[in-house]
């Protein structure tokens, strides 16, 4: 019979390791994980674990403290760790490409997640069969809404991302060619939802002619598309997640937000932020996190006074290790 605590401590033994870098999330690079992926080899924070548990078809995780580990799986993370992972699924992140760190929100983080064991785009051997290039080519084209240089306006401007050119474009209506050919070595994009007011905003900073110059932008999916849709959402007060789906029989979740304690920052507001409507539905609640406000609308008082009491009792419990 397998001694619980011997695998424990052996497993122990390979997070403190030097040389590994088991010591910080392999994802968003928090402190002391206590989480793990026994599929692939990494130690990870318990934020970064929730996302992780919506890949089951790649990933499996466990607590490093609460749940059992067989000698065979403590043998894997001993064989492979955070530094081995990073080798394999970053060694072609673009220079431009925002990496997420601890404090920064979890939608950022399950995007960079996604990217990296999901699809795959940074590793170095991935080749796309239809041009024979890298799948970490980065190209993208779209239209973002861009704030005005001298004005408060945003408009809608046209970028296109170009890793072949090396280059950033953006396009106005009335301009020939593009208004602004930016070269990616030269500029560093980051999330500034607080600054722009818009949950996808992002502030792109670049040298033009010897001056520090800053893009900001934001997706219009955030703002310009129905503010709200209908889920359906079940609390797990136990493991403290807040699922949702879009039809109550689902087998899947569509996601899940995390539910922190008081002491963390994580408070229930009653009603919905100034500015914000819900329609024909005007009860609400928000939720505030240390990264960010989800805010949601119910059918009536009594639904967001149920919410609002469950999603209180949870808060006001502190965080068990």
């Amino acid at each position: 019979m397998v001694d619980r605590d011997f695998t424990k401590t052996l497993l122990l033994e390979v997070l403190r390791a030097a040389g590994t870098g088991n010591a910080q999330c392999a994802d968003c690079g928090t402190p002391d994980p206590e989480w793990a992926s026994y599929k692939l080899g990494i130690f990870i924070c318990l934020n970064c674990s929730g996302i992780h548990r919506k890949l089951p078809e790649i990933n499996r995780v466990k607590s490093i403290h609460l749940d059992f580990w067989e000698n065979d799986l403590v043998e894997f993370m001993k064989t492979h760790g955070n530094l081995c992972a990073k080798a394999k699924y970053e060694a072609k992140v673009p220079p431009f490409y925002y990496i997420p760190h601890s404090k920064d929100c979890l939608v950022l983080k399950e995007q960079w997640i996604r990217a990296k064991y999901e699809r795959e785009e940074f590793v170095a051997t991935r080749v796309c069969h239809e041009t024979g290039s890298s799948a970490s080519a980065g190209s993208r084209e779209g239209f973002l809404w861009k704030r005005g240089r001298d004005s408060r306006q945003f408009l809608k401007r046209q970028f296109l991302l170009s890793a072949t050119e090396g280059v950033l474009k953006y396009y106005t209506k009335e301009s020939k060619g593009p208004k602004a050919v930016i070269s990616i070595k030269d500029l560093n994009a980051m999330f500034q939802t607080e600054k722009i007011r818009n949950p996808h905003g992002l502030q792109i900073t670049y040298s033009k002619e010897g001056q520090t110059r800053n893009l900001f932008v934001y997706h219009e999916s955030g703002k310009h598309k129905e503010a709200f849709k209908k889920r359906w959402f079940s609390l797990d007060s136990q493991e403290r997640n807040l699922f949702y789906f879009k039809d109550p029989l689902d087998a899947f979740e569509l996601g899940r937000v995390f539910i922190g304690s008081k002491e963390q920052g994580y408070e229930v507001q009653a009603g919905l932020p100034r500015g914000v409507t819900g329609k024909r539905w005007k009860a609400g609640l928000t939720i505030v996190t240390p990264h960010r406000k989800f805010v949601f609308v119910c059918e009536n008082d009594r639904e967001q006074k149920e919410w609002t009491a469950a999603l209180n009792e949870v808060i006001s419990r502190p965080l068990t290790a």
